[in-house]
């Protein structure tokens, strides 16, 4: 089955930066889009950034300039950089497919946390 698991979050002062990784397995790794998204105390997921299969990425207003994603294909793992902080990237973070289609709804793995103190 497939397993994305999430890695390199924790606790930033604002300013600070974060790398996070995301293996994944059991998927034609190379074959999917990827995207990081975030989702905050008592609001919706959202994503943040995407990849495509030829390397092209997309970023959300709120984080472009400041955020970084990259791939992979011959390690299956995904990253996001994240530089520059603010208190409103606090978050639990995860990867999944971009886009999202319906069997990759049960791919969510655990997240993690990334917690921008102010």
């Amino acid at each position: 089955q497939v397993q994305l698991v999430e890695s390199g979050g924790g606790l930033v002062q604002t300013g600070g930066s974060l790398r996070l990784s995301c293996a994944a397995s059991g998927m034609p790794f190379s074959a999917n889009g990827m995207g990081w998204y975030r989702q905050a105390p008592g609001k919706q997921r959202a994503w943040v950034a995407t990849i495509s299969i030829d390397g092209t990425t997309n970023y959300a207003d709120s984080v472009k300039g400041r955020f970084t994603i990259s791939r992979d294909n011959a390690k299956n793992t995904v990253w996001l950089q994240m530089n520059s902080l603010k208190p409103e990237d606090t978050a639990v973070y995860y990867c999944n497919v971009w886009p999202l289609y319906a069997r990759a709804l049960g791919y969510w793995g655990q997240g993690t946390q990334v917690t921008v103190s102010s």
